[in-house]
Order: structure tokens, then sequence, then C-alpha cells
């Protein structure tokens, strides 16, 4: 027997004999004909077996097991195309294997168990499970119950559920319950909810640490829990830019399996107060007004968002700002690069060397490339369609490539978007090429830089005007409170739950579900169409409307992992 294999003999599926080998790496099995000539091999890494279990099992649909002295069952990782998606479907792989004895059973059901431990350093054993039963299609217990806790359970798996009951139920839960004991936490529902979870790790990582949020300049630490997503909501942004489909079934596999992708964070400020963190969309201008418009049209669900499109477009706008920025180097990527960040991507694999110049003191994770921006600020100013922040490609089932396909999960960086104002079939043009292949960089009026921060302001004369609404918001604040202190006044209409992190983030949402809002506001809102065109926009940030329009925004490179892998190459898995 090759050194290599630690056990090999014949097995029958179905009835047919074949050989079956498991290595160190991989449990084969190539079935073998009358005349002991091979035929089809499968191979599986034994990082992506699930389970073992004695007998015959069946875990999905239902759990049914028919005992047997010599058989057993092999669960594991198998893909699919998905269509329309650029990423793979994972599926629950499953072979019953017949041995000619209880004593051969038991020694594969042994060794195979001992690989998976060996082979799975980073698989969750206990696990925190955030349900937003109102999310989307309010289908997030039944997608959770149904689909991810038998392959939980499969796997070893224990998990504690949490169904969450007002907004922020989850972040508050992570700021203030006891933690110890759990390998990660899984939020099952939309891009809402994982805010709702990032906000709260982050916060509570910063806690433990010492560490003022608030500061634009601090080091925040990494957060050492890992985050799962079960997308179950109206948008599910994230989970599509890392995984590259939006399913239950293989973003629960890739949480058993223990993959780990590392995830930039972008803090926003304003001026030197923490007001959100953003993973996928920062957007000013088109984007945010996109937002403003959709809040009054909640009811139609997600289609409310292609009709608040249409009508933003046709209204023409454009908005005067500053914007400066810190340039990454231009010579680890590009924007313009024509590169995807896939599994493996060794732009974010050589970043991780960067970010973290001492691997063992996460305390410098930031404080090198930081310090840099001084004096590095490049300014442009103008007025401009939308000024747009991604920290990923933000590909979705619409846009399959992103508002920035070449952008990088992992990189310390966003890639800034500046549409400058020109005529409507120009912009459209633009907003046409996010659904095809084209370049929708390739335009005289857009530019796109990798930046490290920036920051937005109002040209001189628009400043006095934003100083007035800015006083508005602080009266309204002590009458919108009263209506923030019941939390259930702050569920979204879809159900979809809104994430805020301190008072002004609440007072936006007040002012949107009470119907406060100031004269500038309520005139953008009584009808994009018609009227004056207010002077300033609103910040889209990952979904939420900002209260301010002057923002400080800073990328932390790998703040956060999620349980994923990035998308993964279908070039590159064999047919």
């Amino acid at each position: 027997m090759d050194p290599g294999v630690r056990l090999e003999s014949s097995l029958w599926v179905g009835k047919k004999r074949h050989r079956a080998v498991l290595t160190g790496w991989f449990f084969n099995w190539t079935e073998v004909d009358k005349k002991d000539c091979e035929k089809k091999t499968i191979s599986v890494p034994v990082s992506e077996v699930i389970g073992v279990e004695e007998g015959q099992v069946e875990v999905l649909p239902r759990k049914s097991t028919e005992d047997s002295d010599k058989d057993f069952t092999v669960f594991y990782v198998r893909r699919s195309s998905s269509g329309g998606s650029y990423g793979l479907l994972w599926r629950l792989g499953r072979t019953q294997f017949s041995s000619p004895s209880q004593v051969l059973r038991d020694q594969w059901t042994r060794l195979l168990r001992a690989a998976l431990k060996t082979h799975g350093p980073l698989r969750p054993h206990r696990l925190l499970v955030f349900i937003n039963p109102f999310g989307g299609k309010r289908k997030g217990r039944t997608i959770y119950h149904s689909l991810v806790a038998p392959l939980f359970e499969l796997a070893g798996i224990s998990s504690h559920v949490v169904v969450t009951e007002w907004a922020n139920h989850a972040r508050d839960h992570l700021l203030k319950k006891d933690l110890t004991g759990f390998d990660g936490v899984v939020c099952v529902g939309g891009d809402g909810m994982f805010s709702e979870i990032l906000h709260g790790l982050i916060g509570r990582t910063q806690q433990e640490a010492g560490l003022s949020e608030n500061d634009p300049n601090v080091t925040l630490q990494p957060c050492h829990l890992h985050i799962g997503i079960i997308p179950a909501g109206s948008t599910d942004c994230v989970c599509f830019a890392t995984v590259g489909v939006n399913d239950p079934v293989t973003s629960a596999l890739h949480i058993i399996i223990g993959d780990s992708q590392p995830l930039d964070v972008c803090s926003v400020h304003h001026p030197s107060a923490l007001v959100r963190y953003s993973v996928s969309l920062l957007g000013y201008g088109f984007y945010g007004d996109v937002l403003a418009e959709s809040e009054r049209h909640r009811w139609m669900g997600p289609l409310r968002y292609d009709l608040s499109g249409t009508m933003v477009y046709l209204c023409n706008r454009s908005y005067a700002g500053i914007v400066q920025y810190v340039p990454a180097d231009p010579l680890v990527s590009s924007p313009r690069d024509n590169t995807r960040c896939l599994s493996g991507c060794s732009v974010c694999s050589r970043s991780t060397g960067r970010l973290f110049p001492h691997s063992t003191d996460s305390d410098s994770v930031y404080s090198s490339h930081f310090s840099q921006f001084s004096g590095d600020w490049v300014t442009v100013e103008g007025r401009f369609r939308s000024v747009s922040l991604t920290c990923m490609s933000s590909s979705c089932p619409k846009s399959p490539l992103g508002l920035s396909p070449s952008a990088h999960l992992a990189d310390g960086t966003g890639d800034l978007i500046l549409v400058r104002d020109t005529h409507p079939l120009g912009f459209l043009k633009f907003l046409h090429r996010h659904t095809s292949n084209q370049d929708q960089f390739d335009l005289p009026f857009v530019e796109v830089h990798r930046v490290k921060a920036f920051r937005f302001s109002l040209p001189p004369g628009e400043e006095e005007e934003e100083e007035e609404e800015d006083e508005e918001n602080e009266e309204m604040e002590r009458g919108a409170a009263r209506e923030t202190d019941n939390p259930g006044s702050l569920c979204v209409g879809d159900g979809e739950t809104k994430s805020r992190n301190g008072s002004q983030q609440q007072l936006t949402e007040a002012r949107v579900d009470s119907g406060i809002t100031s004269t500038k506001k309520r005139s953008f809102l009584s009808g994009l169409c018609c009227g004056d065109a207010p002077s300033v926009s609103v910040w889209n940030c990952d979904g939420e409307i900002l209260p301010y329009t002057e923002l400080l925004c800073r990328v932390h490179g790998q703040l956060v992992h999620l349980y994923a892998r990035g998308i993964e190459d279908r070039a590159s898995i064999p047919d």
C-alpha cells in the first residue's frame, strides 16, 4: 500500500464494486468492472466531507435512517452550475457504501471522522444564529429549520438560535451578552440583518479593546468571531459578492467546512463621530436619491427600486461637491486592470502581509499604512451625478459584475467612482453597462480611483444651507426620540430589519417612518419628478439613509472574516 494511503479496500455502491482509497487529503472511489478494469473515479477533498453516518441515511428533505451493520453513508460538497449566476451552487452530495464486514465498515467511519478533524481546524462547533422572521418573503424561519438546521446537525454543530423581535435586537445582543464558547455568528436574513451583526461584532471587539469607534484615526481591532450569512432577505448583496450565489444550502455548507474569507470594512464619520460601517455601497447622488424615493414605496417590495430608479433618472439631477481621497498604490492593483477577485485571490493574499506586518501583533494592523495619509490627499471638485465608494464588486443578480468588477474583498482599499454631470443618454449608457459585460468606466464623464480613504464636503455657499439642516436635525432628535423608544416601531415595512449605530441613525429612521421631515426633505420625497430640485442629495450606506452630507471615510483592511471563500472560478472546477 502507498505510504500516503490510510485505507484502501473494495466497497459496493449499489450493485457496483468500487476501489475506495482514503489518502491524507482525498477520499476517492473508482468503479471497477468484472475484468478489474477501472472506470469513472469520484474524488472528494477530505476538507469538503460534511459528515459520515452508519447505515443508509438521508438528510434532506427529511432525515431517515435504515440500519445496516455493513453500510455507511458519506456526505460531501457537490458543485453544480448556478444558471445565470457567476458563482457555483453547492449541494449536499451523498453516497451509500456497503462493505464486506462490520469491522471494515467501522474502520472506514472511524478513519474518515478522524480525517475530518485533521483537515477542519476552523470548522465551527457552536454557533450563535440570528433569524430575522420578517425579512424578504418572511421565510427566514422556514429556510433555517428545513434547509440549514439539518445540515448543522449532520456536521455535529450545536446552535443557539435567537429570533429577532425588534430593530437592532441582534446588534444589542452581541454588544451586551456573553459570547464565550461561540465559534461564529450566523445571520438568517438580508443585508440589513448582516449590517446589524457587523456593527455588533465590531462594536463589541472595540469595547473589549478599550478603543473609541468615534475616532477616525483609531486602530480598530479585527473581530475574532466569523460571520456566516444565510440569504433570506430582500437584498443579499454581501452574500452574492462573497459566494457568487444567493442560496441557503451553499452558504450553510461553506459555514460547516469552516471556510474563511477576510473582508474590508469602511468606517463612516461625521466629522469625528462614527455614523456607520459599510462594506458594499456608500453612494451619494443617484443611489442616495433612489433609496430616499424608495422609502415611499416599501409596500411594493423589491420592485420599488425599479420604480424609484426610473423616477430618479428622469429627474436628471447633479450635485455640487468636493471629493478628496488618498490613492492606493497603483502598482499593487487597479480598478481598470480587468481582474476579478475570485477564490484564492493573489492580490488579497499578498495584502495580508502588508496589512498585518506583524501577524502576532494585531495592535499594529493599520498604524503603518494609515500614518501615511497626511499630505497625500487628491482633490476633485465639480458637479456629480453620483459619488460612490465600494469595498467589493457589489455584484448582484441584476448586475453580475457589479459596480466595480475589479474591486477586491480584502486588499485594504475601496473603489471610488465619480460620475460627473452629463447628458441623460450618457448617464443611461453608464447605468445600462452595469447589466452587461461592457466597461462602465470607459466613458469620458466617469473616473474611478482605488483609495484608502476619502472625504466629501460641500462647496462654499452650500455649507450654510447644510448647517441649517443639521440644526433642524438636532432640534427634531428630542421629539423623535420618544418614537424610537418603542423598538417595534422601527421595523421596516417589508420586514427587513434596519441596522443603526447611535442616535443619529435612529433619528434617520424616525424621520422617515413618522413623517417628521424638514421642508427640503418633504419636498424631496413628495415627488422627485416635480418641484424644485434640492441642492444636496443624501447618502445611501448599504441601504440606509445617512443624516449627514459631509463625511470622512476610511477603509479598514480585513476587519472581519466571513464563512466563505470568495467566488469560485467555474473554469477551475472539473466537470
